[in-house]
């Protein structure tokens, strides 16, 4: 059985992108979870290939930071001075002087490409035997694009960039994608051929079809079957418009697969994220990051989860939740500010208005309102009150409280870190605990409460309390 060839991916991940108007560099632009070459490496790695270059130049140590971080197999390869994509090429090939195979070139900015549309792209290459095969698609507004250029029997002539076609070319509507398959050994040597003899004195990469042609060699087209996979971005426009792309094939998949989205236009989902079938996402809903959801939940409307897992049958309305975990058929919300470390057992309740930081809820635990809880652990049937502070900083350093299992806090109550309610026990409404509460016990910091008799009448003259408080204590024998 003769062994497969190998496979080198090179990414094009060199250029400015000025157009853009940012600090961050074009291809760490962020997209749906992952950055613009975060999709082109993903779909680098689901193709089962030997070897990942990515040339690297504008800004190089962000972007290398960036791969070192998400795609440590991937060798990163400076094109100091950008000189054109035959360059950039030649510069990743003389990185590997040994290369063999075919090598497949994808552009750095094109995050919709699916692995299946490459497989594609290979498979048409390796069958025809070709030295070069480049993804076209047709578009309606081919716009700055290269045209594909092809003879009277249908096969690839030359690839045409728009400032270099004539007014006849310029109506062709079959675009280059930027995306190629090569056999190693013939581009390298072709690369070795190019010049800078065009509009923007640049080795353009796509000359090499016209070399290898010239030549007698083979050279292949494989036509995408969805022209928006091979859709690059220059602008935080056209950036815009890839989301919403992005967004909708996202979306499709997860519906198709079981979840409910009432209102797919409005929600928005990572693609790092998962949910699970019968799942429901309500409008105005975000699921980002690492976030879960799972079988039963409802999400939304109104909900942002940044990695927050959502367990089966748990319901969370109007939140805001950063790395936060809800139990099975736990309840969330509304307005309600879950962050990290925050953790709700099974049928455990946060209501709404209320802000959780590094708390832990344990089963059936209730926070209904109106309730800040930071660092702290609420034991099981625990109730908390309205308008109860977990006061966890001193200035200086933040502590923890506890709160028992079925212990009750009264509403407007301070629990003044580091501090226990023992199992069972029970805080006064209005009450400022800065000392443990034992098991069973009563704790109670009110001052005594007094009456000033006549107070408004006299401090209060003429005014519409005073008014009141007179007709108040007319009595009937008076009237």
């Amino acid at each position: 059985m003769s062994q497969a060839p190998s496979r080198t991916v090179v990414v094009l991940a060199a250029g400015e992108g000025k157009r853009m108007r940012s600090a961050t560099p074009k291809v760490l632009q962020p997209l749906l979870g992952r950055t613009l070459l975060g999709h082109v490496l993903a779909v680098a790695s689901a193709i089962n290939t030997d070897r990942t270059v990515v040339v690297v130049g504008h800004k190089a140590d962000e972007v290398g930071a960036f791969l070192a971080e998400a795609a440590p197999q991937a060798t990163p390869v400076l094109q100091a001075e950008q000189n054109g994509t035959g360059h950039a090429v030649r510069i990743a090939l003389d990185a590997s002087p040994d290369l063999t195979g075919t090598v497949v070139v994808l552009s750095g900015d094109v995050p919709l490409l699916r692995p299946e549309t490459v497989e594609a792209l290979l498979a048409t290459h390796e069958r025809a035997g070709a030295a070069a095969t480049v993804l076209s698609a047709e578009v309606a507004e081919p716009g700055g694009l290269g045209r594909i250029v092809r003879g009277a029997d249908g096969n690839l002539q030359r690839i045409v960039e728009q400032k270099d076609a004539s007014a006849e070319e310029r109506r062709i509507r079959e675009i280059n994608s930027g995306i190629y398959a090569f056999d190693a050994v013939l581009l390298r040597e072709a690369l070795g051929k190019l010049s800078t003899d065009n509009a923007q004195g640049e080795e353009y990469l796509t000359d090499v079809f016209a070399i290898l042609a010239s030549q007698g060699h083979p050279v292949a087209i494989e036509v995408a079957e969805f022209a928006f996979e091979t859709l690059g971005c220059n602008d935080r426009a056209e950036l815009s418009r890839l989301r919403v792309l992005m967004r909708d094939r996202v979306n499709e998949g997860w519906m198709r697969s079981g979840v409910l989205l009432l209102d797919p236009a409005t929600t928005w989902i990572d693609v790092t994220a998962t949910l699970e079938p019968d799942a429901v996402v309500d409008q105005n809903s975000q699921i980002l990051g690492s976030s879960s959801v799972a079988r039963g939940a409802v999400v939304g409307p109104d909900t942002t989860l940044i990695d927050t897992v959502v367990a089966e049958g748990a319901t969370v309305l109007r939140t805001h939740s950063i790395g936060a975990v809800v139990g099975p058929s736990a309840t969330v919300g509304p307005f309600s500010f879950l962050r990290p470390g925050t953790r709700l057992a099974r049928q455990s309740k946060i209501g709404g208005f209320v802000e959780a930081k590094n708390a832990e809820l344990g089963e059936g635990a209730k926070v209904p309102h109106l309730t800040y809880v930071g660092d702290a652990t609420i034991g099981a049937r625990a109730n908390i009150g309205a308008g109860t502070i977990f006061a966890n900083y001193d200035g200086v350093k933040k502590s923890h409280t506890t709160v028992g299992e079925a212990a009750f806090v009264g509403s407007d109550t301070v629990l003044i870190a580091p501090v226990e309610v023992g199992p069972g026990a029970y805080v006064a409404a209005g009450s400022a605990i800065a000392k443990d509460v034992p098991a069973g016990s009563l704790g109670v910091t009110r001052a005594q409460q007094r009456n000033v008799e006549g107070w408004t009448a006299r401090k209060r003259p003429g005014t519409v309390s005073a008014a009141a408080a007179e007709a108040a204590n007319i009595t009937p024998e008076q009237d």
